[in-house]
């Protein structure tokens, strides 16, 4: 039985185009302790799992727009209604609510 982050780290795999590396990197943990999340041997800290909540989130609603090769280029790139940052950082640094405005933006077909 699979556990709740196992399904997070599947979802940005499959959606997202994130690999081990990369959730490694945002988390700021080894490769290996992500897998140890993903086979349930470990979970992350509770700051990092509302990290990976919303990162899975925002992945799950760019999925309505982009192939996954496509998310994780626009997560990793610098955006200019972040003032230049990117949207991996900001999620990371727990501004998700600045990235899903952007998100919301696309939807509704605005663009500042």
């Amino acid at each position: 039985m699979g556990t709740v982050v196992g399904g997070y780290l599947k979802d940005l795999r499959r959606v997202g185009g994130l690999r081990g590396v990369d959730v490694a990197n945002i988390a700021n943990v080894s490769q290996a302790t992500v897998s140890r999340w993903s086979t349930g041997r470990s979970t992350p800290h509770s700051r990092t799992q509302l990290v990976l909540s919303d990162l899975r989130y925002v992945v799950i609603r760019l999925g309505d727009y982009y192939k996954p090769e496509e998310i994780l280029a626009w997560l990793f790139a610098r955006h200019p209604q972040l003032a230049g940052g990117r949207p991996i950082e900001a999620i990371s640094q727990g501004r998700s609510e600045e990235v899903l405005d952007i998100i919301d933006r696309l939807e509704a077909g605005v663009f500042l």
